[in-house]
Formats: C-alpha cells, structure tokens, sequence
C-alpha cells in the first residue's frame, strides 16, 4: 500500500510531526509526481554558455573594455590633437576661439596669444591659448 503526503504550510504552533499519512485505497484516483534524483538533476539542468563556464566573466571583460574605449581614451585622444594643434601655432594663423571670434595670430607669448579680428580698425584681443578652438584654413576665411 501506497502513503500519499500532503504538504502545506504549517501553523506556528504545529511541529512536524503533526503531518498526517493516509494509506491509497484502489478505488481513489491519484496523481503521483516523481522528483529527479539531486545529483541527475543538476547535472542536466546545468547549461553551458556560447563560450561554456568562463562565459560571464569574458562578458564582463569585453564590457569594462568598450567603457575604457568610449569613456577614457576618446577624450584623452581629443586633448592630445587639441595640444598639438595649439603647439603648431604661428604668427599669421587665422584661428576660431571657443566663443566663435575669428581671428589672425600677431604675437604668441607663452599662454597668451594676440588676435586681430578687424582689419578696418585694426582691432585686437588677447586670449588664453586653451581658448583657441580651430586653426582656420586659407580657404575658410
């Protein structure tokens, strides 16, 4: 004869061995469910990744890469071009400023840098050198 176990959830104040077993009679219908063995079970319903067990942690590595490349060396690069574009400056240079004034290099003294920006008038201004943003072609006048 078969036991059946019903399993629910107990009262505070009940202890184990308050659960009940019931003998199966061969006319009552019954349902019987089957729990693969533990060790089977992991076995099977462990699944192995595009790039089996180190697949996470290639994952991981690929992305703090892309962050490196995006967040840090893009940047850096851009400074590194900005830096030698101020250092090849010379006198006559026509340059655009970060605010948008164009002007025509006349003198360079370590950080400073004179521009004309009126011919008519002869007008001049001084900026910092970090606050030239494009060095202008000819054409571009």
């Amino acid at each position: 004869m078969a036991n059946i176990i019903i399993l629910a959830q107990a009262d505070a104040n009940r202890t184990p061995s308050d659960i009940v077993t019931k003998p199966i009679t061969a006319d009552e219908t019954t349902t019987k469910t089957v729990a693969p063995e533990p060790n089977t079970a992991s076995k099977t319903a462990q699944r192995k990744g595009l790039f089996g067990d180190y697949g996470n942690i290639l994952v991981l590595v690929l992305m703090f890469a892309v962050m490196y490349l995006l967040l840090f060396r893009a940047p850096r690069k851009k400074q590194q071009e900005h830096k030698q574009m101020l250092q090849s400056l010379q006198k006559n240079d026509k340059v655009r400023t970060i605010g948008g004034i164009i002007g025509t290099i006349v003198d360079i003294k370590d950080d400073e840098i004179t521009l004309k920006v009126d011919e008519n008038t002869n007008t001049k201004i001084k900026v910092i050198a970090s606050a030239i943003g494009k060095k202008l072609s000819k054409d571009e006048s």
